[in-house]
């Protein structure tokens, strides 16, 4: 058994007070999880701490929170893989969330400071532990993000996860008249949706999605990966119309940055982010190209000028963006007009901040290509990846340690048998 530190987020709506930080004190075995420690406060400590959960098996998805500033499961997270990434993150001096650090509010007379709870005592007043060093940092725990909290750790996934998840239509548009049964397809048909069908709705893509902190009205991670189990059905009749309304919905396919949180947080491999691609491309190939965010074309410029440039010449990827090629130039529509000008005091305030105070990057065209023989090497790419259309996933995750050498083969009898035939051949010559 050991001893570890929850610093929970609180939030009480009936006592009329905002949002407050509470330590509780748990004792358990370091591979029990972090869900674990939170019932072991609720049952002890105070039964008014709010967490949901169900399975407790990382199957129901209920339990969605943040561990140490990152969205997954408490039932999947290790309380002393936890507590190890607390340590490493006080003492590599990651800062920790936005209020972690406050004291707690007092209330009915107690001291200033930050609530502690041990097992069977409560202490208003200094976090001995908190002060005690890197190595006994509180794991921090918080309810999850981009949605409404309830209560505690208990967020709204209604006004916001579900409601996205209606808004793509989520069941099949299949063809003609029902078949008397069920309809049949042929299993290699449905690996393609595999990965987005073991999604199990836990909302912590959506959570960490930076995307929808920024907008949100972002259909977000988890819809969108779920309208690829759909759109890649092949029962399914509405592909091309599915593809359309979430091409030309200024919330939908193209409003994703790439940050790859969601493929970071997803604790069932689903990797939305990968997903939200696919739709792009399958958009591309029924030519659904005239979006009204300019996404498709933006996309274009990106891969044409890396492969004319090999490095990115952001000047001219804003205007080819908005106005593609000779003809979108010389006769600009009205939106490519108005998204230039939109784009404008972006630039500015690159200037201002010199991030592009060189002509180069000002100046559509002047960006210079890679230097030697290198360009010639991502050509080679480019032509490789045409000539054979292959799919892959560009996101790698790990760091070096990680990397086991493999061990050597095991040498067979016909091996060995040919080694000490050869030895003794040489024997016999010399």
């Amino acid at each position: 058994m050991a001893e570890y530190t929850l610093k929970v987020r609180r939030y009480q709506p009936e006592s009329g007070e905002g949002a407050y930080w509470e330590e509780f004190k748990v004792e358990l075995d370091p591979s029990l999880s972090v869900l674990d420690g939170l019932l072991q406060a609720k049952d002890r400590d105070d039964g008014s701490l709010s967490v949901r959960c169900s399975c407790r098996a990382a199957i129901c998805g209920s339990c969605g929170m943040k561990v140490n500033g990152s969205s997954t499961l408490g039932c999947k997270t290790q309380i002393g893989e936890a507590h190890e990434q607390a340590n490493r993150r006080k003492k590599e001096g990651v800062p920790p969330p936005m209020g972690a650090d406050e004291e707690y509010k007092p209330a009915n007379g107690e001291a200033r400071g930050t609530r502690t709870r041990e097992p069977g005592r409560e202490i208003a007043g200094h976090d001995e532990r908190g002060q005690a060093g890197a190595e006994d940092a509180p794991i921090i725990i918080e309810p999850m993000g981009n949605m409404p909290v309830i209560k505690d750790l208990i967020t709204d996934m209604e006004s916001t996860h579900w409601t996205k998840i209606r808004r793509v239509t989520p069941w099949l548009l299949p063809h003609g008249e029902a078949p008397e049964r069920e309809y049949v397809v042929e299993p290699e048909s449905m690996i393609d949706i595999t990965q987005s069908m073991a999604c199990i709705q836990c909302g912590a893509c959506v959570s960490s999605c930076l995307s929808m902190e920024a907008d949100p009205d972002f259909i977000g991670p988890a819809a969108l990966a779920k309208a690829y189990r759909f759109v890649g059905d092949p029962r399914d009749a509405e592909t091309k119309e599915r593809l359309h309304d979430l091409a030309h919905d200024p919330h939908g396919i193209y409003d994703c940055t790439h940050c790859f949180s969601c493929i970071d947080a997803c604790p069932k491999g689903v990797a939305p982010m990968d997903q939200i691609m696919r739709l792009r491309r399958k958009a591309g190939e029924e030519g659904i190209d005239d979006d009204p965010n300019n996404g498709h074309s933006h996309e274009e410029a990106f891969v044409k000028i890396i492969e004319k440039k090999g490095t990115l010449d952001e000047a001219l990827l804003v205007q080819e963006s908005y106005a593609p090629g000779v003809k979108g130039k010389l006769k600009p529509s009205m939106g490519a007009i108005k998204g230039l000008i939109e784009s404008l005091p972006t630039v500015l305030r690159a200037i201002k901040t010199g991030k592009a105070r060189s002509a180069h990057k000002v100046i559509p065209g002047l960006h210079p290509k890679l230097p030697g023989g290198a360009q010639d090497e991502v050509k080679a790419i480019y032509k490789h990846a045409e000539e054979h259309r292959e799919e892959f996933n560009i996101y790698i995750a790990g760091e070096d340690e990680d990397f086991v050498e493999p061990e050597p083969d095991e040498p067979t009898d016909e091996t060995l048998a040919a080694e000490a035939a050869a030895a003794a051949d040489t024997k016999e010559e010399s």
